[in-house]
């Protein structure tokens, strides 16, 4: 069977019917915004990994229960949010090997490049710390460019939760890589 051309509900439809190359391209299409997020979510490559397989596999076997309709994109991040928080739930259950921090002194001679890579782990490392119902709507907003109802619909929360949720989220990040937002009750000083 050949994958049909088309969008996403073609090749849903496709792959329900029981051909491989049309589950295979739904797969491959959404593969890499599904570990985008598994990353964000987890904080670390091979939770990543271990995640979005997860979540693919959850895919394929929830498939014939999707509900036409729905976006299929939608539904995979809602699928793949929860296999991260599978994930996370695992890991506080085994013991976290890890090196100690680098010195991560450089010359002033450092490309753009690198410094773009350690705002990257700086971004890992506060998400990761940040709890997990606050981490998935600011990632699933902030990297997936879901909207409000679409990250309501995924998490299975009201959108009010939501925009608070993304709210405390932002803030806690914006205070673990060092850009607190000023109190609304306090004034700032003048210079």
């Amino acid at each position: 069977m050949t994958a049909p051309d088309g969008g996403d509900d073609a090749l849903v439809d496709a792959a329900r019917d029981g051909d491989r190359d049309a589950l295979d391209a739904l797969l491959r299409r959404h593969y890499d915004r599904i570990y985008a997020l598994c990353r964000r979510m987890t904080g670390n490559d091979a939770d990543a990994l271990d995640a979005t397989q997860d979540a693919l596999i959850a895919i394929v076997r929830g498939l014939p229960r999707f509900r036409a309709g729905a976006r299929f994109s939608t539904w995979a991040y809602r699928v793949a949010t929860n296999a991260c928080l599978d994930e996370l739930r695992r890991r506080r259950r085994r013991p976290e090997p890890g090196l100690p921090d680098l010195d991560r002194t450089r010359s002033a001679s450092t490309s753009a490049s690198a410094a773009d890579v350690d705002a990257r782990v700086d971004i890992d490392r506060a998400l990761a710390s940040v709890a997990a119902e606050f981490r998935a709507p600011v990632v699933l907003r902030d990297l997936c460019g879901l909207d409000y109802a679409e990250i309501a619909e995924v998490l299975d929360v009201p959108v009010g939760t939501v925009k608070s949720r993304i709210a405390r989220g932002r803030a806690a990040l914006a205070d673990l890589l060092g850009n607190p937002a000023p109190a609304p009750d306090r004034p700032t000083p003048a210079t």
